[in-house]
């Protein structure tokens, strides 16, 4: 699906998506990543929901965002709360959701100046 965006003035917005693939800013990315409006980190471990790790959620808090929405890739999975911890202990609200649905939400919390991170997952088949 391809987005279109009215945001620009150098923020980070996801401009498409699809079965194989998250665009950001119309950079086509194969592998999971984490976004907030100003940085893209393009090296985020988890190649899968299963991989997913407290660790790995450590890195998201450490963007120190408010708002994290976690993109579980292709369905809508719930992490233990174990793995949630770091983003527990520093009172980061996360919204759990798919990939995709995470992409659509990033996007209308960016537009509205919103202090968001997206932490998403992209599987083989999302």
């Amino acid at each position: 699906m391809k987005l279109h965006s009215s945001v620009s003035n150098g923020l980070l917005s996801i401009t498409a998506y699809d079965g194989q693939h998250i665009a950001v800013n119309g950079r086509r990315l194969t592998k999971s990543f984490l976004l907030t409006p100003r940085r893209l980190i393009e090296t985020w471990p988890p190649a899968s929901f299963d991989s997913l790790t407290e660790p790995d959620l450590a890195a998201v808090a450490d963007l120190d965002c408010r708002i994290v929405l976690l993109g579980t890739g292709p369905r809508q999975r719930f992490p233990a709360r174990a793995l949630l911890r770091p983003l527990i202990e520093r009172r980061i609200g996360v919204e759990v959701m798919d990939s995709h649905a995470a992409c659509r939400t990033y996007n209308i919390l960016m537009a509205e100046g919103r202090e968001v991170a997206a932490a998403l997952i992209i599987e083989c088949a999302i």
